[in-house]
């Protein structure tokens, strides 16, 4: 009897052990997947370091939050590496896809407009979005145009038929500094030289030809 007894303790208790593993293996198995990469991992939270190459995402959800270990930052985060963990920190702007530090942007999410460093629903006064992209460009508007320069032909005002006059205009600084699309700041057009300069001789049209002699007309007989 007491052997009956003291086998069916043994069945128990081996029954107990056997749960309890399949029980840790699950939880290995679980911990496993989340902790990819990890150097310190929790049930509860995920990782708590990784890896020196890697970087540490903390997803946020209410009170409670969970960590992993990335390759890469996500959209909305940059990387920042530290001497004992390099972390994900998430850029301080919500419309902001990718960003240089947190509060400054490179680059904006769809509907939004990006201007230095920072994400617009609309280009600012004074600016416009550049063809193909999402960017905020400064506007050009020159000032007036000057008056014609004398024309010339290199270098030279007068001993040519024709020559060249140009003219400009100006931008305002900031444009210049920002690297506007601006249109034509010169303007060129052919004009007419004075063929003689001042003080030139002139040479008579008929100079170098030879005077022609009449031919001498013979009296007619009987004269």
């Amino acid at each position: 009897m007491q052997w009956i007894i003291l086998m069916l303790l043994l069945f128990i208790s081996s029954m107990e052990m056997l749960a309890q593993n399949r029980w840790k293996k699950q939880v290995s198995a679980g911990l496993l997947e989340n902790c990819t990469g990890c150097v310190l991992c929790s049930e509860d939270n995920g990782c708590i370091t990784c890896h020196h190459r890697l970087f540490l995402l903390i997803w946020r959800d209410g009170i409670r939050q969970f960590g992993m270990c990335v390759h890469t930052c996500p959209p909305g985060y940059f990387g920042v590496r530290g001497l004992e963990v390099n972390r994900c920190t998430k850029c301080r702007s919500p419309s902001c896809e990718s960003c240089f530090s947190r509060d400054f942007c490179m680059k904006c999410k769809d509907k939004f407009y990006l201007h230095k460093g920072q994400c617009f629903r609309q280009c600012p006064p004074s600016t416009a979005a550049q063809p193909g992209t999402r960017e905020c460009q400064e506007t050009c508007e020159p000032g007036p145009w000057s008056e014609w320069s004398p024309c010339t032909h290199e270098s030279r005002t007068c001993g040519c038929k024709w020559g060249v006059e140009t003219r400009v205009r100006e931008v305002a600084g900031a444009a210049r500094e920002e690297g506007a699309a601006c249109p034509a700041l010169l303007e060129t057009r052919k004009c007419r030289m004075r063929k003689h300069c001042p003080g030139e001789k002139t040479e008579p049209k008929n100079k170098g030809k030879k005077r022609q002699k009449k031919p001498k007309t013979e009296p007619e007989a009987g004269t």
